[in-house]
């Protein structure tokens, strides 16, 4: 695994930008985002959606930032400091989704300009604690979801967007093909729900040609924050230029080794860890 180029000491990195909630448990959301962005190089903006209170057992409230805010957390960053991808995660309500599709089209990203645009369309916590109101899943499929360069849901997720459950190749192709049917460039769904092999296998597909990821299942309960660090990792591998089915490769071994590295914290599960990346070489290779 060639991991992305570091920049030398003070010269300016690539740039991500992140709209997403806080977690206060640290394992997901913006800190994950964040955490794997900067150990892939990549300088981390941030736009905050919501803020939650939730630790390693589950989720229990949240704060929704007012919708005009978040719109100019991105437009401020975007103006300034410029971005080479963004991703979203939480964002919890109609007003935040749509607001967050108008400033992506005022200002370039996605497939209304220039910058690529990673959407995890995070609707509950692994826990099953709800994270977007339930009515704003049309403003997903409506506003967002058309814009996104790529979309990365869970099984869940993939489940409330087209009605699917996904249950084997057949259905996860089926669902593949319903998801890009939203509109975005290219639709993946993940295998790594799909608990029936000892492989984890997922498909990404672009309206045309599926292509197929397999790698090893890791055993671990530890694996919160797994979904955002596949989005950010991949959101890094496009800043940096590369094509979607290379950021996504790049992006699924990223999270295999942050899963292999997952470790214990308090009461519930613990979260998957890109730490992994201080001990390795350009290559990724042990040092």
């Amino acid at each position: 695994m060639n991991l992305l180029p570091l920049t030398p000491d003070g010269q300016t990195p690539v740039r991500a930008l992140t709209i997403a909630g806080t977690d206060s448990g640290g394992g997901a959301g913006i800190q994950a985002d964040s955490r794997t962005m900067a150990l892939c190089g990549v300088h981390a903006c941030v736009a905050v959606a919501a803020v939650t209170v939730q630790n390693t057992v589950g989720v229990s409230g949240f704060h929704e930032i007012p919708p005009e805010i978040v719109a100019a957390q991105v437009r401020t960053v975007v103006s300034d400091i410029g971005i080479g991808a963004t991703k979203t995660g939480m964002l919890a309500s109609t007003g935040i989704i749509e607001a967050v599709a108008a400033v992506c089209q005022e200002v370039g990203i996605g497939q209304a300009g220039e910058i690529p645009l990673v959407v995890d369309p995070v609707a509950a916590s692994m826990h099953g604690d709800p994270l977007l109101h339930a009515s704003a899943l049309d403003a997903l499929r409506d506003t967002l979801i058309p814009l996104a360069t790529v979309i990365t849901p869970n099984l869940d997720e993939v489940r409330l967007l087209t009605g699917i459950e996904v249950v084997d190749d057949p259905t996860a192709r089926k669902a593949a093909v319903a998801l890009h049917a939203l509109g975005p460039r290219w639709a993946i769904v993940k295998g790594g729900h799909l608990r029936t092999s000892a492989v984890s296998t997922d498909l990404l597909f672009d309206g045309d040609t599926f292509h197929e990821l397999t790698a090893p299942r890791i055993a671990t309960g530890n694996d919160h924050g797994g979904g955002d660090t596949l989005a950010a990792a991949m959101t890094c591998a496009l800043a940096h230029g590369y094509s979607v089915p290379e950021a996504f490769a790049f992006a699924k071994e990223w999270t295999r080794r942050s899963l292999a590295a997952s470790y214990d914290l308090g009461a519930g599960h613990g979260p998957v860890s890109p730490l992994w990346r201080l001990h390795t070489d350009p290559q990724g290779n042990e040092i």
